[in-house]
Formats: structure tokens, sequence, C-alpha cells
């Protein structure tokens, strides 16, 4: 945190209400004020709210085993709903800045690999199931337990990976970065824009949104990620009406035709909890449920422990406040985002853009989650943010997030290995998980070989056990007779 972020900037006579809310989200004992909760709050929703176009086309792009696809008005009202609710819960249950929605790569997963196999309810049920038993790890105390057993030094790498995965988002999202197709038979797995070289409007207006954070960031400008975001918004729109833009993406920034949408929610309750047994394997079934407690339970982690480094909100021994509440409204999520048939819903890393903002307590969950409840009717307002405006936030969080690198003692190779390949290889595999499980089995691995097994904690050891079966789930798969 800032110096200029620690100052107390809040009215000398406050109201009452505030005062209210002021004691009951710690706002001034977490040295924040409610402008900076609610410019993150802002901030957050905007980094963020590519999901309700993205879900949508993930979901909506898929047909299950009987040919049948999810309709998408009625996806985009589930999605922004349940994000809505959960943000909303999150914030004065778990009072973190830590926004949820229908999380990427787990949308894939149903979309790609689970529907193919039965129906869209049956899928859903899969993922209310998965959230059942992450609700039943947390009631247990063994997923609060995993994240107390990792060593602090992982914690802070746990953290430094995140911003560098999130930078990445950021540049790919923007098109600053793209992948090479395989086909063309290159050295590099990614390049400069779309072809070896930056071009056009929407590249312009990234660039341009870069640079104005982080010259804002360097004078300390209060609201410096989201005046940003509102610049290029602008910026975006004018451009985009002034000039011949072939495609931003996802998002047009344009002034809708229509402001107001009405949201369907025909697709809330769909889902057969069980119902996946009849249509595959029992083998098939219980191994998708274990990719999916898996990913989110490791994803979840990383991103609860990141966002509260980088708030400031860990103690001592390096501990989440309301672990246990935070964890528990996360499985929840999960459960919720299945039985609306908006995918898995988990904790956001883009909320580390409300963080960067001030952000440093649930408060800014309400405005965030506020954002959501308005988008199931003014969808076509809240949308026009193009990811070349927003992307910006998420570079330069990344490098806010990148200054916990410091912490870590690089001299002591039992650690720093370990905490390198974890940094590594989020980015690396787009992917959290992946990178907590690489640093898991590196420190489980040299510890063995040092003679020190002794000092990993026994949760440590089982992680590890299911992380070699999670990389290895191909050949178990081949195994087992399941492929």
């Amino acid at each position: 945190m800032s110096e200029a972020q620690k100052v107390d900037d809040r009215p000398s006579a406050a109201p009452q209400a505030a005062d209210g809310i002021d004691g009951f989200f710690k706002i001034s004992a977490r040295g924040s004020t409610l402008g900076r909760e609610i410019r993150g709050g802002f901030a957050t929703f905007f980094t963020m709210a590519y999901i309700l176009v993205l879900n949508p086309i993930i979901l909506g792009s898929a047909k299950d085993k009987f040919g049948h696809q999810l309709d998408a008005v009625q996806l985009t009202t589930a999605t922004a709903l349940v994000a809505a609710v959960m943000t909303i819960i999150m914030g004065v249950g778990g009072n973190l800045p830590l926004a949820l929605a229908a999380g990427l790569g787990l949308n894939a997963v149903v979309a790609f690999q689970i529907a193919p196999l039965m129906s869209w309810d049956d899928a859903m049920g899969l993922i209310v199931l998965e959230g059942l038993l992450i609700c039943v790890l947390v009631v247990t105390g063994l997923r609060e337990a995993v994240m107390h057993a990792i060593p602090q030094a992982m914690k802070q790498a746990i953290s430094v990976g995140i911003g560098l995965f999130i930078a990445f988002i950021g540049f790919v999202d923007a098109g600053f970065a793209t992948r090479i197709p395989d086909a063309a038979n290159t050295t590099v797995p990614v390049q400069l824009g779309g072809t070896g070289a930056l071009a056009g409007w929407p590249i312009l207006v990234f660039c341009l949104g870069v640079l104005l954070t982080i010259g804002l960031l360097a004078r300390k400008v209060k609201g410096a990620i989201l005046i940003s975001i509102v610049t290029m918004t602008v910026v975006a729109v004018v451009i985009n009406a002034a000039a011949d833009v072939k495609s931003w993406g996802l998002t047009t920034p344009k002034v809708p035709d229509d402001i107001v949408a009405s949201p369907d929610f025909g697709l809330l309750g769909h889902f057969s909890l069980f119902g996946a047994f009849g249509e595959t394997s029992a083998i098939t079934v219980v191994l998708l449920v274990f990719t999916l407690i898996l990913s989110d339970f490791f994803d979840t982690m990383g991103t609860v422990v990141g966002i509260s480094a980088e708030a400031g909100l860990l103690d001592e021994e390096g501990k989440v406040p309301n672990l246990g509440r935070v964890l528990l409204i996360d499985g929840a999520a999960a459960v919720a985002g299945g039985a609306a048939s908006a995918s898995s819903s988990t904790s956001y890393i883009e909320s580390a853009a409300g963080v960067g903002e001030g952000a440093r307590t649930g408060f800014a969950n309400l405005i965030t989650g506020g954002m959501f409840a308005l988008a199931l009717f003014l969808t076509p307002i809240l949308t026009i943010v193009p990811l070349q405006a927003a992307a910006p936030a998420l570079v330069a969080v990344g490098f806010l997030m990148m200054t916990q690198v410091k912490h870590i003692d690089w001299d002591k190779y039992e650690i720093a290995i370990p905490a390198f390949l974890t940094i590594a290889v989020m980015p690396f595999t787009y992917s959290i998980t992946n990178g907590i499980g690489a640093g898991f089995l590196a420190y489980v691995l040299i510890k063995t070989v040092l003679g020190k097994a002794k000092e990993v904690h026994w949760l440590l050891w089982a992680a590890s056990a299911l992380f070699l079966v999670y990389f290895a789930i191909d050949p178990i798969e081949q195994l087992l007779g399941v492929k």
C-alpha cells in the first residue's frame, strides 16, 4: 500500500450513516475511505464486466449430448444475477474487496468437455455438486487448513505470479500480445500485435491507456485506474464513431440504440444433481468433478491470498481475515452458478483493480455487485467499455502485485526454486492452479532430497499428491479406460 493510500481523507464531520458503514466494514481501521471503496468497486466492475459478454458466448456456442444450446439472453441474465448476488454476499459476509462471477476456464470445461457427454441440466448439476463438496471441505476446516499450511514465502510467490498472470491477461485481452498459430511454424508462441507489429485504433487506445494509467499512478492521483478506464472508454467511443474500425473484439464502444434490456430468468433452477451418472460412467463423472474441485479450490486460494496480500490484509502469520467465511461463500458461489446455469462462479483476480484503486473492505463489493445488478436491466450501456480501455488497469495492477517479489529469500534455494516455478508457470500456462501445483511439487521434492521431509506439512503432501493426479490426468484416464 502506498503512503498516499494510507492517508485518511475522510471528512472531519462524517454523517452518522457513514459512521455506521465505517464501523461495520472497518473502513477506517483498514486505512481506507468511502471514496476509495466506491472508486475501487467501480474499477473492479469495469475490469470484469467482459464476463457479461464472454460467458454467454462460451456457453452459448456449445451443444450438449442431445444437440441443445443455451439461450444467450438467458445466459446474460444468469451471469449478471449470480455475480451481483454473490459479490454482495462476499462483501457483507467476508468483508473483502473480492468480486465473484462465472469462472473463465471452468466455463470452457463445462461447455466443451462436460456438456457433450450429457444434457445441460446434468452438466450444471455437476457444478452444483462440485460447489457442495467444496463447502463440505470448508465446513470440515480442510480448505482453510491447507491455506494455513502454505509457507509465507510461497504465498508471496503466488501473489507475484498472479501479478504477472494478470498483466499478461491485460496484454492478451487488448491484442497487444497474440498467440501465433502452430500452423505458422514459428519458434515463439506469442507475438507483438496480430502480425508482429502494433496496428489499428484499438491497440492505440490500449497503449494510451497504459501510459495514462502509469502516469497517474506515478503522480499518486486518487482514482488513477478508474480515471483511465473512463477516459479511454470515451476516447474509444469517439474513435469508433469517427474511424473505420474492423473489430474491437468482444465489446464495441458505441452508444447503444436501447439503454434498457429486459432480463430473462428462464435458466434458473435447470439442473439435475445426479443426472450425469445416468449419462456416462461413474469413473468419468468422478474424474470430471475432481478436476472441477481441484481447479476451483486452488484458483480461489491463489486469488484470495494474492488480493489480501496486495491489500495489506494478511496478518503476521500470513493469514487472511475471515478466511472461513470467505471460502464458504466462494463455495456457495459455485453452487449458485450451477443452479442458475451460469457455470461455476468463483473469486475474480480482476478484483485487484479495485484494490489498486484503494479498496480494502467488502464495501467495494456493494458497488461492484450493484453494477452487476444494474446490468440485468442496463446491459447495453454498461457493456460499452472495450477490453482495450479496461486492460491497462490489469497491467498496472500486475506491477503493484509484482513488488512483493522483494520479500522472497532468493538465496535459499529450497524456497526460491518453488517460488520461481510458481511465479513462472502461472502466466506461461495461463493458469493459477498450474502455477500453485508446480510450486507445491517442487517444494515437497526439494525438501525431501535435502532430508527435510518432516518440515513439510502433511496437507502439502496430500495436496501435492492430488496435483500429481491433476497433471497426469490424461494417462490415468487412458489407464482406467475412460477415453
